[in-house]
């Protein structure tokens, strides 16, 4: 049965099933009530009629009333407004045509270009079985050369890329999609400012970056719940691949908006805050949406997560349930960024859990080298500054002083600089040997 026949049957199955309509019988901040109609939690609805309809999905029962989240904006929108059931949870089409395509955070073409086609699916699906998933036991290049010697990442591992605001993590993540060794990107923007959209799709990702990606994005102005549900959306894409046997980098920027988003699902239909204002259902959320990338049967879903830490404190609700989820941070420093230092991975706070898995006993010495290098530069560092260092107190130290220009410019990296982890494993050899 061919992608195009199935769209059609599932097009056909939906036209021909009965309309049943109900009416809104009120509406209050983000929640839309709506009586007279039989539906399940996560259906969409249809309210209204005509080119003004908005589609509406179902987050809370009461009784015979409905408690829905809209889709759109509710301006207009009035007791008695009639509303109509779709049937079915939120649908999106899935299929090899989504390469180098841009779509919104409901899967719907916003790039001008053809209609999509494929098999339509639901958005959320369960995580693979743990019994069923394959070992982590292969390495991913990400093109950065201080990510794949110091902090490695594994072909199906979940890491999150924790920073505050304005230190470079879009910047990071464009660098990683162009310098990456897996067969294709999966990139969800959420929550984005509206003029950082195309800018990074046209100067950061670039067309060689676009070409071998899917961009899925819902800028801040969005209503909270096409926030939350374009991080389902992006997963659900990755799996898609994963599942026809592709090694996918999926992105997600940020998942801490996503986490904002549901905290304004949770409240508007009446869950009682907890932690800092995050309602319980935020940290179910979070759970679930991370758990789905990883390796599956075939093939894998590597998960790159960045985490908007509030107030550069990386130890608030979201980052820190986001951290015992994922199978690794990186750490971004805002003092490294200030003093122009880029990327501003601050390497020493960065783990990644996979790393003896798919790593060599070698490059685990090297690695463990420059690591201990660097902890007594930065342990001595301030004495330094002021002069009261006494040369031959700390060997580590005065090999670190001796050598730090060498190795702060293996740390850094220009933005278009591109190589292989070969190659940055062969720079930390060389390095580890001359100092």
């Amino acid at each position: 049965m061919t992608d195009l026949f199935q769209h059609r049957l599932h097009n056909a199955v939906v036209a021909a099933r009965p309309m049943v309509s109900g009416r809104v019988t009120g509406a209050v901040g983000l929640r839309v009530t709506v009586s007279g109609i039989d539906a399940n939690v996560g259906d969409l609805l249809r309210i209204g009629d005509g080119p003004d309809a908005v589609l509406a999905e179902v987050a809370a029962l009461d009784g015979e009333r409905l408690s829905c989240l809209p889709l759109g904006p509710i301006a207009g929108m009035g007791a008695g407004t009639p509303a109509y059931g779709t049937g079915g949870p939120l649908r999106v089409a899935v299929g090899p045509d989504l390469r180098g395509r841009i779509l919104d955070g409901l899967g719907r073409p916003m790039d001008g270009g053809p209609p999509l086609r494929g098999t339509m699916v639901e958005i959320d699906t369960a995580p693979p079985a743990a019994m069923d998933r394959q070992l982590v036991d292969k390495p991913m290049s990400l093109g950065v050369r201080v990510l794949d010697t110091l902090v490695p990442c594994g072909r199906g591992q979940r890491i999150g890329i924790f920073a505050g605001s304005g230190v470079g993590k879009s910047t990071l993540m464009s660098m990683i999609t162009r310098g990456t060794s897996a067969e294709l990107n999966v990139v969800a923007l959420v929550g984005e400012r509206g003029r950082e959209v195309r800018e990074f799709i046209e100067h950061d990702l670039g067309e060689e970056g676009l070409a071998r990606s899917v961009v899925v994005i819902a800028t801040s102005d969005t209503p909270p719940l096409v926030r939350l549900r374009a991080g389902s959306v992006a997963t659900r894409i990755a799996e898609y691949y994963r599942d026809e046997g592709a090694d996918v980098l999926l992105m997600m920027d940020s998942v801490t908006r996503a986490a904002m988003a549901q905290r304004e699902v949770g409240l508007s239909v009446g869950e009682p805050p907890a932690t800092r204002g995050y309602p319980p259902s935020v940290f179910a959320m979070l759970a679930a949406l991370l758990e789905r990338a990883g390796p599956g049967a075939r093939g894998s879903i590597t998960g790159l997560y960045t985490v908007l830490v509030e107030g550069d404190d990386h130890n608030e609700p979201i980052a820190d349930a986001a951290r015992s989820i994922l199978d690794g941070h990186i750490v971004l420093d805002r003092k490294l960024a200030t003093a122009g230092h880029f990327p501003a991975i601050q390497a020493l706070d960065s783990i990644s859990r996979v790393a003896n898995k798919i790593t060599s006993r070698e490059q685990r010495a090297d690695a463990t080298e420059l690591r201990r290098l660097m902890a007594a530069h930065r342990e001595v560092r301030e004495l330094v500054e002021i002069g009261a260092y006494v040369q031959g107190t700390n060997p580590d130290a005065d090999r670190a002083n001796a050598a730090w220009p060498q190795i702060s410019a293996f740390l850094r990296q220009d933005l278009d600089e591109r190589l292989t982890a070969e190659d940055a494993w062969a720079q930390l050899r060389a390095l580890i040997a001359t100092t």
